[in-house]
């Protein structure tokens, strides 16, 4: 299948509705090796504000790979799939343990997935700054 590049601050319709869609998806970080490392997580897409957004336990090994990499953050991508569409966002990742910052990530995650998050004093937010985006919707 074709690569179809999106601009990810200005996706059309149907790729943006497809990421409102509630869908599990995947985050690929880099571990300090350079190898990949990934794992099923809840996504929210923000293009306004050009991110992608992964609520996250402080402790978890996506996490540390994100703050291995320094404050520069790391490579990442984050992908969901339903047959034939497909949608991946890619770019730089970071981790904010800010209060307002993780707030509203929850919320976007509560509004995606239906579902407000289980309180957790650890949580963080890894925050993907949009570089490219992908897919089929």
């Amino acid at each position: 299948m074709a690569s179809y590049p999106v601009d990810p601050r200005s996706p059309d319709d149907s790729y943006l509705s497809f990421w409102r869609e509630r869908h599990l998806c995947t985050l690929t970080t880099l571990r300090p090796d350079g190898t990949p490392h990934v794992v099923p997580v809840g996504v929210t897409y923000d293009p306004e504000a050009g991110l992608a957004r992964v609520i996250a336990d402080k402790s978890s090994a996506k996490v540390r790979n994100v703050l291995a990499a320094g404050p520069d953050g790391v490579p990442a991508a984050v992908c969901q799939v339903d047959r034939r569409r497909w949608a991946t966002l890619e770019g730089r990742a970071t981790v904010s343990a800010d209060p307002g910052r993780i707030a509203d990530a929850e919320r976007r995650y509560a509004e995606r997935y239906d579902r407000t998050p289980s309180p957790n004093p650890s949580r963080v937010v890894i925050e993907i700054e949009l570089a490219s985006a992908m897919g089929r919707g």
